[in-house]
């Protein structure tokens, strides 16, 4: 059985759980794979469906874009993106007055 390394520095620290259960055998790998991208895909699904029908669409989407990040690094890249587009849009909101709680 190989032993797994153990990260050192910074990573260890800001990022614990990535490393407390890394499976070494591909299967569970891959199995790990699957269960996260069929729950952030059914989640992403979910938010779009709420576009349509009365939900928070808004929030449900960039939780299943998240969701799907922790092994897809394009879903990371849609999620930056989604984080772009809000910090502008609370920037303009900002900037045209419109505040939270003045109704």
């Amino acid at each position: 059985m190989a032993q797994t390394k153990t990260p050192s520095g910074w990573r260890r620290w800001i990022y614990p759980a990535t490393y407390a259960y890394q499976p070494e055998n591909g299967a569970l790998r891959l199995a790990k794979k699957i269960v996260i991208a069929a729950v952030g895909v059914s989640v992403v699904l979910v938010g779009v469906v709420m576009i349509v029908t009365p939900g928070p669409a808004i929030v449900v989407i960039p939780a299943g874009l998240a969701i799907l990040a922790v092994e897809f690094t394009w879903a990371r890249r849609w999620l930056r993106r989604v984080k772009a587009y809000v910090r502008i849009a609370k920037r303009r909101s900002w900037k045209n007055g419109v505040k939270r709680g003045t109704g």
